[in-house]
């Protein structure tokens, strides 16, 4: 029986063939191709959206119903339960990140959090405690901070005893993840400080240069994979809404003021394109959660979530939200009558908690969606945020 011929250009046609598609698959899916990060530690830096009892510990704890979702009691969290930052530390297998200026239970050896509600990236005109005033914690601040733990952390350790476990070994702070959140409060505070939309728009590229040289300093210090969110649709929160009578969009949030954010976005996505250019050992993640946070808005059904511009926590009116500080908690006036402005009944129906931040069910959401790289330049899930772009 005669032996069957092997036809040689078949076979390397196949070949050929089988290389081509296996790396176009790569290409589009490139999360198949890279292994997951080992990250240790978490540094994260922010305003309210991300700080897990920054403020709390050191000017304005939050009281009841901030927290009733989860912690069941005010956990430092200016929401009723969890932010997308313990979600990221939750599915990296690490406890929530300990505030760094909170001095009571502090645990730093997985990382440390420096986000304080109400912080901007640039000095604030109006320091709290006034109504209407920002936190003095900067990015800046926050980013002195970071360097005071990052030297004081290891004369601890070097020095034994029982704090020593407490803080972060000096190995974590090149392999960790800098996760940044940060930029609504800056936006928020030109506009109360009736500037126009031109004059708010206007201040944004020194926003974003000083945003850009904090994270310079802090490459300079070793770290070296960044994951960036960029700030959301701050025309569809209620206190923008009941302060500013605007020209609505299809989702009925202020037209103008989301096209701030989003020009914003614009300029950190910028920045972040040269910031990979000037730092050629980093890793930086531009991670789109305005669209995210926009889609809750625009189809909330879909989420399972009802008047998703309509506060949880609040004191009355269209927004459920009246004058320009928070109400949630707190007896409060409202035309002559003395009323509590608790939480509404099924807060896990609502996008919006107090006013201005988000429920953990709206977290929880953002998050899984963001996780996934589908929303992140390059698209690239944040387990794999160590790995530098090919561009």
């Amino acid at each position: 029986m005669e032996s069957p011929r092997i036809n040689i250009k078949v076979i390397i046609s196949l070949f050929c063939s089988y290389m081509l598609s296996s790396h176009y698959i790569t290409a589009l899916r490139p999360a198949l191709a890279i292994k997951e990060c080992e990250f240790p530690a978490i540094f994260n830096f922010g305003d309210s959206n991300s700080d897990t009892g920054g403020l709390a510990a050191s000017i304005y704890p939050s009281p009841p119903p901030y927290g009733e979702t989860y912690f069941h009691i005010p956990a430092g969290r200016i929401s009723d339960g969890r932010l997308i930052i313990d979600f990221l530390a939750k599915s990296l297998g690490q406890p929530f990140l300990s505030a760094y200026l909170d001095s009571l239970g502090a645990n730093f050896s997985h990382g440390a959090n420096f986000a304080t509600g109400s912080s901007t990236i640039r000095l604030p005109n109006r320091i709290l405690p006034a109504p209407g005033g920002y936190s003095p914690f900067t990015l800046t601040i926050q980013y002195s901070q970071f360097l005071q733990l990052k030297n004081r952390s290891q004369l601890i350790r070097d020095r034994g005893g029982i704090f020593a476990s407490l803080m972060p070994k000096e190995e974590y702070f090149s392999k960790a993840l800098y996760t940044f959140d940060m930029g609504q409060n800056d936006l928020g505070e030109g506009f109360f400080a009736n500037l126009t939309i031109q004059q708010v728009n206007a201040s944004i590229p020194d926003i974003i240069s000083s945003f850009s040289a904090n994270i310079k300093k802090i490459y300079d210090l070793g770290g070296r994979s960044f994951w960036i969110h960029n700030t959301g649709p701050i025309g569809c929160l209620p206190y923008i809404l009941a302060n500013f009578p605007s020209q609505k969009d299809e989702a009925g949030c202020a037209k103008s003021h989301n096209e701030v954010a989003q020009q914003f976005n614009h300029n950190l996505k910028e920045a972040t394109v040269q910031l990979r250019k000037d730092l050629r050992l980093a890793a930086i993640t531009y991670v789109d959660v305005y669209s995210v946070k926009y889609s809750l808005y625009k189809e909330p059904k879909k989420y399972g979530f009802e008047l998703p511009l309509v506060g949880c926590c609040g004191s009355g009116g269209k927004y459920n939200f009246n004058g320009r500080t928070l109400d949630c908690g707190r007896t409060v006036t409202v035309n002559g009558r003395q009323i509590f402005a608790g939480s509404c009944k099924r807060p896990y129906v609502k996008v919006n908690w107090d006013g201005i931040h988000y429920t953990e069910a709206a977290a929880k959401i953002v998050f899984d969606k963001i996780s996934t790289g589908a929303f992140s330049d390059p698209p690239l899930p944040f387990k794999q945020a160590c790995h530098r772009s090919l561009d």
